[in-house]
């Protein structure tokens, strides 16, 4: 009798509190409650009144609330502000109560937007104080519009940054400087304990303060932090300094911003050391102009541009030019040491009156562990995206320079600093030019000034990097490169959409370092691109012979290169360590995608990749074309005898019309369990011999569990053919079956379900029935899913096949 005592006590009590602290509450909302009894809404109910009444209290009610009995709990939980609602879960879970329902329904109400259809949400409270965070910082939504965000004893930051994994920052950087301030110290250090991706979109160019924050906050999350992953979306014009800045950040290098506050975190004896002024001076050269990375890559631009048009006007007088010969020949002149000339002892300081010659140099190479050797990419080995020549500056007046102090350039790590020997004031644009122009097409990397990280300090790094539609100048993809060949805690990249043009064998000689490296990691490289200097499966055997040990490789090229025409005149080859002749070593590739451009591909250049990948255990091939169904067949049978570990295959956009027997050769592998053929125009072509052939040879396959035709014009006829694999006398196992897009009718639909009711197999698995002409008879439609779900679980949409109209023709 203990317990049903304690429930009516507790049950007093509630009554008792919220009747006592509601009061004047109550008196206050009667009149409204009388004056709309007559209108369409009811009066709240004195149980409502009373739990509103314990919300608006909850800081001194918390703990009795907590402990009411799972009744009363449950019907205030609805009434509960979003910071007691979170604080509460754990209770409420203990006493048999969910609150997924009501985070839920205050996404709608608040967020108003709708999920992805993709996307599946396991947990609403994460996904809601995750998006309420980024509204709350971004000052998107106004915590004050309603009762249920607003609680002055929370702070709406630090509330909900424990629940936030992805953070996304937008445009000018918005929120950086917010989050590195001071008052948000705490949020910031829950951040660095709960956040995993970092996201980047639609940046455009910002100030010298916004770059600083950032550079505080990524060291923070990503240093002495837990983010494993940095992503860039859409970056048309990517500003070098703000590029370099991420990218170094992420790879795990670290140096005190100029004039910035050192880091708290790092302790006293591990701070990183800003170089002085003298060290600056040293870094940029004594009498070298200070401009930044933007500024001097478009005077390099600009002069070559100047270059190529001096070379069509004989009549304009030649300009004195400072060749890349002599530029390194300066670099190296007096025996001078160039590391020891960089980076000086902490105490040391240049001797007074001691004369450094005019060609001093102003850089040095890339880190010890960087790629051995860069081979000079041929200029016409590929058709390239033409250089950005468009760089802005930081918000400010125009011609307006921010500075800081003096030493501000030269304090900063992500500099390039481009060398110039004996400048002179006239004619300084097309000097520079010439030098920088020379040293970015360099085999070199020191000719670049690359960064010098071997004087800052290195901490913890990402492990996945992801560049979306972010274009990379050379001075970009040299910083990528010089990166990539000592990165090895990455697990994952990928490069998509980026321009990469001849500097793809930069990244290939960065990657070969990078493999070489002890403990390299990388095991997932996805790359897509409009253009490439190699054809795909050449570049896809020097990726696979660069990286032995990568797991996955998904590549994609849209538009065939200028090898692919041997007609083309001066198409010169690649270097030749790239693509040497000789055999592909074995490799542990398990996964291998490949989306090719339009043209015939050679077989055996595939049947040499797939021979190396015998760990291999999906293969995907996108819009892949052979000159013939015999060197198709000569790949079929290559996957036959080399990758016995194969269990997935999937062609997608690809014309079989003519490889019918090739495609029967693969439903009888007994090693394949998935099987997709996606518009690739199946049966074209002697459906009614085929469709027979086809069902006869799944029959007799038991270990095949999936098969995929989404788009092969199938109709009722096939469909009814396809019925037979799941009759009495088939050894079939198959329990997914994916027929979308393929003008199937609901009478079809419907005898479908009736013979797989009278052949009583069980539940076979998954039916995708997406964009079929269902629509045409809604009823019958309803009644063959009906029959359907009683076999299989059915997945569908309501499409509107009027839009198929056309394709409806075509196969009249």
């Amino acid at each position: 009798m203990a317990a049903p005592e304690a429930w009516r006590a507790r049950s007093c009590w509630f009554c008792e509190v919220a009747a006592a602290t509601t009061m004047e509450a109550t008196s206050r909302e009667a009149a409204p409650a009388k004056s709309s009894a007559s209108g369409p809404n009811a009066p709240p109910a004195l149980f409502e009144l009373c739990g509103r009444a314990v919300s608006a209290h909850m800081g001194v009610l918390e703990s009795g609330v907590w402990a009411l009995p799972g009744p009363i709990l449950q019907s205030i939980l609805p009434l509960l502000n979003i910071y007691y609602l979170e604080r509460i879960e754990e209770t409420a879970l203990k006493k048999g109560l969910s609150t997924q329902a009501i985070w839920r329904r205050l996404w709608d109400e608040l967020m108003k937007t709708r999920p992805s259809s993709l996307e599946s949400v396991t947990c609403w409270r994460a996904k809601f104080m995750e998006a309420f965070f980024s509204h709350v910082l971004r000052g998107t939504i106004d915590v004050s519009s309603d009762r249920r965000l607003c609680d002055q004893r929370f702070s709406p930051l630090l509330h909900s940054s424990r629940h936030v994994r992805q953070l996304t920052i937008c445009n000018m950087l918005q929120g950086a400087t917010e989050l590195v301030a001071e008052p948000n110290r705490r949020v910031l250090e829950t951040l660095a304990s709960s956040l995993h991706t970092l996201k980047f979109r639609h940046l455009l160019f910002s100030d010298v303060a916004a770059q600083q924050s950032l550079r505080q906050l990524l060291h923070q999350l990503i240093h002495h932090g837990a983010v494993s992953q940095v992503s860039l979306y859409s970056w048309p014009v990517p500003e070098s300094a703000l590029f370099i800045l991420i990218l170094t950040m992420s790879a795990g290098f670290w140096q005190p911003g100029p004039g910035g506050p050192p880091c708290r975190l790092c302790g006293e004896a591990s701070r990183g050391r800003a170089p002085s002024r003298d060290e600056g001076s040293l870094l940029l050269g004594s009498r070298r102009p200070r401009r930044d990375a933007a500024e001097r890559c478009a005077a390099a631009l600009m002069a070559s541009r100047r270059k190529s048009e001096a070379k069509q006007m004989p009549r304009a007088a030649p300009a004195t030019r400072v060749t890349r010969r002599s530029t390194q020949e300066s670099l190296t002149a007096g025996g001078t040491d160039l590391k020891r000339e960089l980076h000086p002892p902490a105490t040391s300081h240049e001797a007074p009156g001691t004369k450094r010659p005019p060609s001093a140099p102003a850089a040095t190479s890339s880190a010890s562990s960087s790629t051995s050797s860069y081979k000079r990419a041929p200029a016409s080995s590929a058709p390239q995206p033409k250089p950005l020549k468009r760089f802005k500056r930081a918000a400010g007046k125009k011609g307006a320079r921010t500075r800081q102090g003096p030493g501000t350039e030269s304090e900063d790590l992500y500099d390039f600093v481009f060398i110039v020997a004996g400048e002179k004031e006239d004619g300084e644009e097309m000097e520079i030019g010439e030098v920088a122009c020379g040293a970015l097409d360099g085999s070199d990397p020191s000719c670049l000034g690359l960064p010098a990280l071997e004087a800052s300090q290195r901490f913890r790094s990402i492990s996945t990097l992801e560049l979306f539609t972010v274009p990379l100048s050379t001075e970009a993809a040299l910083t990528l490169c010089h990166l990539l060949s000592s990165w090895v805690s990455l697990e994952s990249l990928t490069l998509s959409y980026n321009g990469l043009g001849s500097n793809i064998f930069r990244l290939l000689d960065s990657l070969r370092a990078l493999s070489g490296q002890a403990g390299c990691r990388l095991r997932a490289l996805h790359l897509s691109d409009l253009f490439s200097p190699l054809p795909i499966l050449e570049l896809t055997r020097a990726i696979v012979r660069a990286l032995p040990l990568l797991r996955v490789l998904s590549i994609r090229v849209d538009h065939p290169s200028q090898r692919d025409n041997p007609g083309v005149p001066g198409n010169a080859g690649p270097p030749s360590h790239i693509i040497g002749d000789e055999e592909i070593p074995e490799n542990c590739l398990e996964q291998l995608e490949m989306g090719f451009p339009r043209g015939a591909q050679p077989a055996p250049l595939l049947c040499s990749v797939l021979k190396a990948s015998g760990s291999l255990q999906q293969l995907s091939l996108d819009s892949a074309t052979f000159a013939s169904p015999q060197d198709f067949g000569l790949v079929l049978q290559t996957l036959k005898e080399y990758n016995l570990a194969l269990k997935r295959l999937s062609f997608h956009d690809m014309n079989l019309a003519d490889c019918q027997s090739e495609v029967l050769f693969l439903l009888q592998n007994l090693t394949l369990q998935e099987i997709t053929f996606s518009f690739c125009r199946l049966f074209e072509k002697r459906p009614a011999q085929f469709l027979p052939e086809m069902v006869a040879a799944m029959k007799g396959n038991s270990t095949l569990k999936g098969l995929r035709l989404p788009g092969n014009r199938l109709g009722n006829a096939g469909l009814l053919a396809l019925a037979d694999v799941f009759s009495e006398d088939s050894s079939s196992s198959l329990c997914q079956l994916d027929i979308s897009s393929n003008c199937i009718k609901p009478d079809g639909l419907l005898e479908f379900a009736k013979r797989l009711e009278r052949w009583g197999r069980g539940a076979f698995g998954h039916l995708r029935l997406f964009q079929n002409w269902l629509d045409q008879d809604a009823v019958t439609a309803r009644e063959a899913i009906r029959r359907l779900r009683a076999t299989c679980h059915v997945v569908s949409d309501s499409w509107d096949s009027s839009q198929a109209f056309a394709d409806y023709v075509s196969t009249m």
